[in-house]
């Protein structure tokens, strides 16, 4: 098993740095959820599909190596609030090696 560091900042501000499994084909929205960093109903609502921007956080070390964004994603963050330049799905990243030391701080919840 090969885990890889990522930083993920909760609504409440507080850091956790956290082991997330690159082989186990998780997405960070399913590694904010599996250590209960978000109360259970208030992310991945639409279990991870970009659908429902619940699970949207800011890039805040920009030089890792991210997917490109997807059209769905670029529309469903054309529609969610709290939106910044470094605004991501969560859903849509993929756990790979590329992440290690990825820092993310979570989006306030929609309105």
């Amino acid at each position: 098993m090969s885990d890889i560091k990522v930083t993920i900042i909760d609504r409440e501000g507080d850091a956790h740095t956290v082991d997330a499994p690159t082989d186990m084909n998780m997405n960070l929205m399913e590694v904010i959820r599996s250590y209960e960093l978000a109360p259970e109903g208030t992310i991945g609502i639409c279990g991870g599909m970009a659908m429902c921007a619940s699970c949207q956080c800011y890039i805040l070390n920009l030089g890792h190596m991210l997917p490109e964004q997807s059209i769905e994603e670029e529309d469903m963050l054309d529609q969610a609030f709290f939106v910044e330049d470094s605004s991501r799905l969560s859903c849509q990243i993929p756990i790979t090696e590329e992440l290690d030391g990825l820092e993310v701080k979570l989006a306030p919840e929609s309105m």
